[in-house]
């Protein structure tokens, strides 16, 4: 790792970090992603074939899917065949050149390759060893996992929907791309800690654990059943499990999703009702008696029958557009938001503004839509740069960087091994 100054150093907080990716997806790319944002030279080594996700969700024949190249922006690529001898060999190396090496195959792929962590570290003992996978040592440890698997497997799913429907997946990709988060956590701490000690070590990140770390207030919720049931929560909740909450906040502050003119599947404003802001919202939607009616001026008042406070606001709120709502709420400091469309948040200047829906020009695709990094250092600025091609960065990395002549790239390329 470089100890030359981020600022002197192309003015990123990870510069001098190399990372060996070898993962593939989402869970894995998405975190290996944040780090070469961060400024880390990532390294993606892949399969002669490459990731399976160039392939998958193609919307333009023979060209790198979206699926690949909005989870491999910032990267380089280079193919390797790590079942000969040479690839080995190779292998070992590039693990002798990296700072950290972040896999996401199944459980044991990377030992049965010839690469457990006992001998990764022998190799490299700076080297921070970082591996995903779908759950922790125990009897779910060899089950295949995917991102809805590990949302019905961590507590999500169980908790969202409405209480008369199945339990439901969430849009957000809190199993693949939340686990990333939660990987690139671990590594920057394994690193901050290699700068003490002067040793790598082994980070391990489950998808399972991830989201049950990020759905923690429904563990809070289980615990306060046992003393009765959970008044915020707009359905029945004197059963032993914590049910379904539709659209409830779950929180000390009740919200709802309201309907809005004209009407179209994301015509909603979420609103939040505040104890300050229940006058001014009787005003706005032409009953300000109830802000002193004793049966609706507190919120311990209005609690056992919220379902009837959002209807209220949504006898009001459906016969407005949806910027209106906001708007006329805002305007009295009532929390909410407007649902928001993919398509109005890839048209939504000010999220362009801000460098989080980013234009990025692609040889082979052109320019295409991405999301740009949510993480924002003062002294750290991104810039997204498209992904690579597949097998783009051989020669740069095996030639100029792994001392290998062209004739030996030749070979390598002519017998499969890159």
């Amino acid at each position: 790792m470089s100890t030359v100054p981020a600022q002197e150093a192309g003015g990123k907080a990870l510069s001098g970090v190399r990372v060996l990716d070898m993962t593939h997806v989402q869970s894995g790319p998405s975190a290996t992603q944040l780090l070469a944002w961060l400024g880390a030279d990532v390294v993606k080594l892949e399969a002669v074939t490459g990731d399976v996700t160039r392939g998958q969700l193609r919307d333009i024949p023979d060209v790198d899917s979206l699926y690949f190249t909005m989870l491999n922006c910032n990267k380089r690529s280079i193919t390797l065949n790590t079942k000969t001898d040479r690839g080995k060999e190779l292998l070992t190396e590039l693990i002798r050149r990296s700072d950290v090496l972040v896999e996401n195959f199944g459980p044991g792929a990377v030992d049965r390759m010839g690469f457990p962590w006992e001998r990764v570290r022998k190799i490299n003992p700076r080297i921070v060893y970082a591996s995903i996978k779908g759950f922790g040592e125990g009897p779910y440890t060899r089950f295949k996992a995917y991102e809805v698997v590990a949302q019905a497997m961590g507590g999500s799913m169980a908790t969202t929907g409405f209480a008369d429907g199945p339990p439901l997946a969430t849009g957000a990709q809190i199993g693949d791309s939340g686990t990333g988060v939660h990987c690139v956590a671990g590594i920057l701490a394994a690193l901050y800690q290699r700068e003490r000690t002067g040793r790598g070590q082994r980070v391990q990140v489950a998808m399972q654990h991830a989201v049950l770390n990020l759905c923690r207030v429904k563990i809070r919720d289980q615990q306060r059943l046992e003393h009765g049931p959970l008044p915020e929560y707009p359905d029945d909740t004197s059963g032993d499990e914590v049910p379904r909450s539709g659209n409830a906040s779950g929180g000390g502050q009740p919200g709802w999703a309201v309907k809005c003119a004209p009407g179209g599947p994301n015509d909603y404003v979420y609103v939040i009702v505040q104890p300050a802001g229940w006058e001014p919202l009787t005003r706005l939607i032409g009953r300000p008696e109830l802000a002193r009616d004793p049966e609706w001026s507190t919120p311990a008042a209005r609690l056992p029958k919220l379902a009837k406070v959002f209807q209220l606001v949504e006898e009001w709120s459906a016969t407005l557009p949806k910027w209106d709502v906001l708007e006329r709420l805002t305007a009295h400091d009532i929390p909410c938001g407007p649902v928001l469309s993919t398509q109005e948040i890839v048209r939504d200047a000010s999220l362009a503004a801000d460098g989080m829906i980013v234009q990025v020009p692609h040889p082979r695709r052109g320019t295409f839509t991405t999301v740009g990094s949510p993480l924002k250092l003062s002294d750290s600025p991104v810039e997204i740069d498209r992904s690579p091609l597949l097998g783009e960065h051989n020669d740069e990395v095996y030639g100029g960087e792994l001392g290998l002549g062209d004739e030996e790239l030749r070979r390598l390329a002519a017998d499969g091994v890159i």
